[in-house]
Parts: structure tokens; sequence; C-alpha cells
């Protein structure tokens, strides 16, 4: 909390002293009288629900396809060396690049949005699991072997359970990339969104808006990472503490 007043008075000290240049500089007072009024009029709220909403879908769908392939491709290890130069060039692949293809596909809608984060979070979420899994002990392996597991027990009791906590954290990674990757089509193209305010007022010069959507996209991705950690410590409550 004491980090953030000084944060906010040498944002108030260098705008009223001249340290930044004019077209930028905008008080905090100034920021919160538009966010007061862009909350009041409504704009604030309807533009964060559009962007939300495709942060959500984005980060459910890309998740559960994620999870399913990273999963697979780390039980089929000849598989996996077979597809892993086509999945890390198409990773490699600068994501904001596509935007413009997926509007063309998708139209101005929420389902650009959703492909774009999309292609962000799959990635990180695949290659998670597929570490996981790959990072069971082989010892463990060989005597569940040994003890007559059948491979359904195997994978249930020994590979997810393994698994389990790096797709945790990479889910929760990947929320915050499905924001990224959402803001990020709303700045091309956007009928709403928190991007769409960003790069319409941006282009008006009226910065003090500017600053108020990004200190509060900022608010977001630190709600939702603070989220999903309780999320994960609540479900993952079974594994032991990490030694420190």
């Amino acid at each position: 909390m004491g980090i953030g007043i000084v944060l906010v008075w040498l944002w108030n000290f260098g705008t009223t002293h001249g340290w930044v240049a004019p077209v930028l500089a905008k008080t905090p007072s100034q920021s919160w009288n538009y966010f007061t009024g862009a909350a009041e009029s409504g704009e604030l709220w309807s533009n964060t629900k559009a962007t939300m909403a495709a942060v959500l879908i984005a980060w459910v769908l890309a998740s559960a396809v994620g999870v399913v392939v990273g999963v697979a491709l780390g039980l089929l290890p000849r598989t996996e060396r077979a597809l892993t130069p086509y999945l890390e060039a198409a990773n490699a692949m600068p994501r904001i690049a596509l935007a413009p293809l997926f509007i063309v596909a998708f139209g101005i809608s929420m389902s650009a949005k959703v492909a774009l984060a999309s292609t962000l979070v799959v990635f990180i979420v695949l290659a998670s699991a597929r570490a996981g899994v790959r990072s069971t002990d082989a010892e463990w392996l060989r005597l569940s072997t040994v003890l007559g597991a059948s491979k359904f027990q195997v994978f249930y009791k020994v590979l997810l359970p393994v698994a389990t906590p790096a797709i945790f954290s990479a889910l929760r990674l990947g929320l915050i990339y499905s924001l990224l990757g959402v803001i990020g089509s709303e700045l091309i193209s956007a009928r709403d969104g928190l991007g769409q305010l960003i790069a319409t007022y941006s282009a008006t010069f009226r910065m003090e808006a500017v600053y108020a959507i990004l200190i509060m996209l900022a608010i977001i991705a630190v709600a939702l990472n603070q989220l999903m950690g309780a999320i994960e410590r609540r479900l993952l409550r079974w594994q032991p503490p990490a030694d420190h």
C-alpha cells in the first residue's frame, strides 16, 4: 500500500513539475475523474464485461485443448518428437501478427478476440502438461508395473497427480496471457472492450483515460492471479508443503 502511494505521488509530482511531455502530462486526479465518470455512465463496466467474457472463453477453450494435447504428447514420445518442430515453430510465431487474419476470418467480433488469446494460452498449457507428465519418476512407473497396475491406474494414480501442479501453474499463467491476447486484439480492431477504449482514447490524446484503464487492467491481472493462486492452493492441499 505504501509503495502504491509513493508511486502515485511521484506520478503527480513528475506531471506537475514538467518531467513528462505535455501531451502525456495527466495527473492522478484527472485519471480518477475519468474513472468515476466512466463508471457512472456505464462505459467502463460494459467494456470490462466484454473483455472479461472473451478472456474466460479463450482461457477455458485453450486450457482444455492444451491439457489434452500436452498429456497425450507426454504419453506418446514418438509422436512428440515428430510434432515438436512444428509446435515450436507455431509457438515462435508472433501471435499479434495473426490478429488481422482472425479479424478477416471472424469479423470484428468476440470470436476474433478469443482466437488470438487462445493461440497464446494453448502453448503455455500444452508445454507444462507435457513436461509434467514426462517428469514422473521412472522408478514409480516400474514399481507400479511390478505391482500389477493397469495402464489406466498408472495414468490416474501416478502420471496425473505428478503432472497436476505443473498444469495448474500453466493455467494460472495462461489466464494472464488470455487477458493480454484479448486486449491486443481489441487494440487492433473491436466493437467493444477495454483495449478498444485504450485505442480510441489514445487516438484522441485523452491520456488520463488511457492511464485509468491501464491501472484498472493491472488491478484485474493481479486479482486474477491471486484468485487462481487461492484455487490452486485449495485444490492441491494434498501436496506436501514446499521446502524453504
